[in-house]
């Protein structure tokens, strides 16, 4: 395809200009480039492949559908015509060469869930609840043609010696069902459910289980043999390549962990099924997959090849596989899901990339009919037919960009390419509540010059959409990157917490450590290993150092601005903050307070963010700590007095400390050990506590005892005296 234009626009900031005052001078960039980072966005006719480029979609014709709650099965008739299942009103369809549809037959039941054609144009279509299976002739001439007095019908299909071969649940298994609708179960399940079939030879079928997501292969011969077993409770759809791998559409929780998967794990093949009588029954079955609840549910998408060896080829943990479709001719494979109504395609390279995004949540069957494909979608019900040819326009809107503060749009960068003919044009607005109303600003002019910035008002969200046409259906604008640069409205830092240790508690820094890259052969010349201004307390060892107190704190910034500290100190009773340190970079600081004189304190903790914004345009905010008893003094015995009589002591005194409480007191006489005594009335609660007491000495005890006091900020005072 030729391009005789090709549109690489690349917008830079111009930083003067759009710094305000109070602005962080950084600009961030929110960008857009792989796959993943589109698809989080809403497509209108916008295809994304593998390697992230958006492009216009294949073209989509909706057809004037019947208004009935899903659509449940679709068949393409051998005259061209189109027929329709549907549920909860049990009715059938037919949809002519003109898109017209009328009533062609209702069934007893409420869902028509599959339908099957024979080779002289009876229609046959399977049921549930309460499970039936009719054959219609005609407009509203049918009748029932099997009863297999199972719940549910879930899949049809005809084998080219004209057996009818139907899935049924909940008791699971297959009917091999002949032209008088005499029927024979061929396959009785250890699962609850047959799901699906496929045709797989003249009179070979593969077949999906649900319970446990099991393929299996029915020969014309009668034998039965597992092809693959899935991790997961249901096969959903199957199909097959000219080559002989077969797809498996996976879905429900997982049976099993993931660390039991490999990646490539060889399967169990022309593996005998147990057919047994007394198989456990479900205790309930599934609804139709359009009628299930729209809640996230894991799937993946395997390929089992012929030597039974299984890949998984794609995943999700919010998108459900409903219907796979092999396209031979471009060797590659459709698969349909929800709840986001998409439709994929994965090459013979294993490359996915989206190829549309619909209306509705469930892209729910995916119909052949030569080089189109029918599409029946649910929630809502629609009904459409995918084209070759392309779309003459299409739009792709972005997610919301949350620039976590209010904040000034600096200007984008995009490349893509734009052949004769085709166009994109950039629009973006702007609000201050995650999902867009009528509050936010209107949709902005086009982006249209080399170097127009964004026109959309300042705040915290931004949302751009693409506008993409073209004159020819052969053609499509490309767009494979956009950019976005913003600049933060500066908020002043917060500080959360700001904690006193106590008394001489301390934290020793752990040691310096090159920080060394790992798995590289060598360090880059001229590059000085990095290291870090904070380490984490939970590495640090934490002591005892006699005269220190630690202040910890910690704060934020809603900018990630870089923040310094200043550390100020105030005595009770005086008005003056006195800068300790400034300029600080820790999370904490810690005073030598053996330089200060004993009393009441209070410590200020500043946070600017000066580091992250020009001078004069930093913000600051301030805490203030409890209060900080700063005590050194040591508490003192006094008028201490013995008196030995005979084996005993009697000793009294008095203990004082000039600033804090009393924590405890002890005695010691040798060879004895330390002993706590309690003051004379009961406990230890003043700067003043009196003792007097009675010693039982015993006969190798030496003649000096030993008085140790302890004070609320561990300041130890100590007397000895002889007796």
């Amino acid at each position: 395809m030729r391009m005789n234009r090709i549109l690489k626009v690349i917008f830079f900031i111009g930083i003067v200009g759009l710094v305000p005052s109070l602005e962080a001078v950084v600009p961030r960039k929110w960008e857009l480039r792989t796959k993943d980072d589109f698809l989080k966005g809403k497509l209108d006719g916008i295809s994304v492949s593998y390697e992230g480029v958006l492009s216009l979609a294949p073209k989509e014709d909706k057809l004037d559908g019947p208004a009935e709650d899903f659509y449940l099965s679709f068949l393409v008739g051998q005259d061209g015509a189109a027929y329709l299942g549907t549920g909860h009103g049990g009715k059938i369809y037919r949809i002519g060469k003109d898109g017209k549809a009328e009533l062609y037959f209702q069934v007893q039941e409420m869902d028509v869930t599959c339908l099957a054609m024979d080779d002289k144009g009876a229609l046959f279509a399977g049921t549930s609840p309460n499970g039936k299976v009719y054959k219609i002739t005609a407009k509203d001439q049918g009748e029932a043609f099997f009863n297999p007095e199972e719940k549910y019908i879930w899949d049809l299909a005809f084998s080219e010696s004209g057996f009818l071969m139907a899935a049924v649940g909940e008791a699971g298994g297959i009917y091999k069902i002949n032209l008088q609708g005499e029927g024979q179960r061929v396959l009785k399940a250890e699962e609850n459910h047959i799901l699906c079939l496929h045709k797989s030879g003249p009179a070979d079928f593969l077949a999906g289980s649900g319970g446990v997501g099991v393929v299996y292969r029915l020969s014309a011969e009668g034998r039965t043999t597992v092809l693959f077993e899935s991790s997961f409770e249901e096969i959903k759809s199957l199909a097959l390549d000219a080559d002989g791998n077969i797809y498996a559409a996976c879905g429900g929780t997982p049976s099993r962990t993931k660390k039991e998967e490999a990646v490539d794990l060889p399967v169990r093949i022309s593996t005998d099924v147990t057919v047994s009588a007394s198989a456990t029954a479900p205790s309930g079955a599934p609804a139709p997959a359009a009628l299930a609840s729209s809640g996230k549910e894991p799937s993946a998408l395997f390929r089992v090849r012929p030597d039974g060896v299984a890949k998984k080829l794609w995943e999700s943990e919010d998108e459900l596989i409903y219907s796979l479709l092999w396209k031979e001719g471009e060797k590659r494979l459709l698969f349909g899901t929800g709840n986001k109504g998409r439709i994929y395609s994965i090459d013979r390279d294993e490359k996915v990339s989206l190829l549309t995004q619909g209306g509705s949540e469930q892209m729910y069957a995916l119909e052949p009919a030569d080089t189109k494909v029918y599409v029946l979608a649910d929630n809502p019900s629609r009904l459409t037919v995918v084209s070759p040819e392309q779309r003459f326009s299409g739009e792709y809107v972005s997610d919301v960009l949350d620039a976590r503060t209010v904040s000034s749009w600096g200007r984008m960068e995009f490349d893509g390419q734009l052949p004769a003919g085709a166009t994109v044009q950039i629009q973006t607005r702007s609000g201050n509540s995650f999902e867009p109303n009528s509050m936010w600003s209107d949709w902005s002019p086009p982006i249209q010059k080399r170097e127009e910035q964004i026109l959309s008002p300042k705040a915290r969200y931004l949302q751009f959409k693409v506008l993409f046409k073209t004159q020819s259906g052969n053609v499509s604008p490309w767009l494979q990157r956009v950019s976005v640069f913003y600049l933060q409205t500066n908020i002043a830092p917060l500080v959360q917490r700001l904690d006193l240790l106590p008394p001489n508690e301390v934290y020793l820094k752990p040691p310096d450590q090159e920080e060394v890259v790992w798995g590289a052969e060598e360090s880059p010349a001229g590059r000085e290993p990095s290291r870090k201004d904070d380490r984490s307390l939970y590495m640090a060892k934490k002591v005892e150092r006699q005269g220190f107190r630690t202040v910890t704190w910690e704060a934020t910034d809603e900018n990630d601005d870089r923040l310094l500290y200043t550390i100020s100190i105030r005595k009770e009773g005086e008005n003056v903050w006195r800068v300790v340190k400034d300029g600080w970079r820790d999370s904490l600081f810690v005073f030598d307070t053996l330089s200060y004189p004993d009393g009441v304190y209070f410590v200020k903790l500043g946070a600017s963010d000066l580091n992250s914004n020009p001078p004069g345009s930093e913000l600051r905010s301030e805490k203030t700590s409890s209060p900080l008893v700063i005590d050194n003094s040591l508490p003192v015995v006094k008028s201490f007095t013995v008196s030995r009589q005979a084996n005993s002591l009697d000793i009294a005194f008095q203990v004082e400390d000039s600033f804090t409480s009393i924590q405890d007191v002890e005695y010691l006489i040798r060879p004895g050990e330390w002993r706590v005594i309690f003051p004379a009335d009961g406990v230890c609660d003043s700067r003043v506590e009196s003792f007097k007491f009675r010693v039982i000495l015993p006969p190798n005890a030496e003649n000096l005892v030993t008085v140790r006091v302890t004070d609320r900020h561990h300041n130890i005072g100590v007397y000895r005296q002889t007796f």
